[in-house]
C-alpha cells in the first residue's frame, strides 16, 4: 500500500514538472534584437569557431545543461534539439533547457513506471521491460518534436502565398522593404502568426544592424523551407540590381499558388492509396464475419446433425 502510494506521488510530481517545462518552453518571448546584439558581442571578442562547451553555474537550468553536456554526445545532442526547436518556431532561450528537462523527466516516469509493473517478475522480464521504457522514453519526445517541426513548416508554407501577394501590393504604393515587411507583419499577425513573427525577426536583425542578406539567410536557416530561400534570392538580387520587386512578387505569389494547388492535388491521389490498408485491416474483416459466419454456423450445424432428412 505504501509503496503504491509513493508510486503515485511520484509519478503525479514528475507529469506536473513535465506539464510545466512543457508550458515554459511554448512561450513566446522572442527578442531578435536582444539576441543580434549578443551575436554582436560575441563575434566582437571570439573569432567565427565551433562552440565551447557549456559551463556550470548560472542557475538550475544552465548547471542541468552542463551535466547533460558532460554524457558522451551530450553536447552534439543539445546543439541539434536546439536547431530543431528553433525550426518549430520555439526560440526562448533556456528553452533547450526546458525541453530537455522534460524529457529527461518523462524518461524516469516511464522507467519508474516499468519498474513498479515488473516487480513481480523476474529478472529477464524486467530488463526486457526496462529496455523498452528506456527507448519508448528517449524517442517519444523526439517524435513529438519532428511532428511540431513539420507542422510549423507546413503553417508557413500555406501562409506564404497570400503573405508574398499581400507584399508586393504593399511595396507597390512606395514603402521601403523593411516598413513593407513591417506592415506585412503587422496585417497577418492574427491570420497567420508564424511567418508574421519571421518576417519581423528579419525585420528586427535588419535594424541591429546586420545585412539583409545574412538576415534572409538565417531565416532560410531557420525554417528549412525552400521557398523561403526562392522568395530571400529574389528580394537580394532585386536589391543588388535595382529592379522593381513588387512585379516579380506578385508573379511569384501565383506560382506559389499553383504549387499549393499542386500539392493538393497530390494529398488528393494518395488518399486512395493511404485508405487501403485501413480498409483491408479493419473494414474487410468485419465484413467478412458479417456476411460469411451466419452461413458457416448453418453448415456446420447440419454437418453436426448428420446429412439426410431430418426426424
Amino acid at each position: 500500500m505504501i509503496e503504491s502510494a509513493l508510486f503515485f506521488i511520484f509519478a503525479f510530481g514528475t507529469l506536473a514538472a513535465i506539464l510545466w517545462s512543457g508550458f515554459m518552453l511554448f512561450q513566446n518571448q522572442d527578442d531578435p534584437l536582444g539576441d543580434r546584439l549578443e551575436e554582436l558581442q560575441a563575434h566582437s571578442v571570439v573569432p567565427a569557431q565551433r562552440q565551447p562547451r557549456r559551463k556550470g553555474g548560472g542557475g538550475f537550468l544552465n548547471s542541468f545543461l552542463f551535466i547533460v553536456s558532460l554524457v558522451p554526445g551530450g553536447d552534439d545532442w543539445l546543439r541539434d534539439t536546439e536547431k530543431e526547436l528553433a525550426q518549430a518556431g520555439v526560440r526562448r532561450r533556456q528553452a533547450i533547457a526546458f525541453y530537455a528537462l522534460g524529457q529527461v523527466l518523462f524518461m524516469v516516469l516511464m522507467l519508474g513506471g516499468m519498474a513498479w509493473l515488473q516487480r513481480h517478475n523476474g529478472l529477464p522480464q524486467k530488463f526486457g521491460g526496462m529496455v523498452g521504457a528506456f527507448l519508448l522514453g528517449y524517442l517519444l519526445p523526439q517524435q513529438v518534436l519532428h511532428r511540431l517541426v513539420r507542422r510549423y513548416r507546413q503553417k508557413l508554407q500555406d501562409a506564404l502565398p497570400d503573405t508574398v501577394d499581400l507584399l508586393g501590393i504593399v511595396l507597390g504604393t512606395g514603402l521601403a522593404l523593411d516598413q513593407a515587411m513591417t506592415r506585412v507583419s503587422e496585417e497577418m499577425q492574427y491570420i497567420y502568426p508564424e511567418l508574421a513573427s519571421e518576417f519581423y525577426t528579419v525585420v528586427m536583425q535588419v535594424k541591429a544592424g546586420q545585412e539583409r542578406s545574412v538576415a534572409f539567410q538565417h531565416l532560410v536557416r531557420r525554417t528549412g523551407i525552400e521557398d523561403l530561400k526562392s522568395l530571400a534570392a529574389m528580394i537580394v538580387q532585386s536589391e543588388r540590381f535595382g529592379t522593381s520587386l513588387s512585379q516579380a512578387l506578385k508573379v511569384y505569389a501565383d506560382a506559389l499558388r499553383t504549387r499549393r494547388r499542386l500539392r493538393a492535388e497530390a494529398a488528393v491521389g494518395k488518399a486512395g492509396i493511404k485508405m487501403l490498408f485501413p480498409i483491408v485491416l479493419f473494414i474487410l474483416p468485419v465484413l467478412f464475419v458479417i456476411t460469411l459466419v451466419p452461413g458457416l454456423l448453418s453448415v456446420l450445424r447440419d454437418l453436426k446433425m448428420g446429412i439426410g432428412p431430418r426426424p
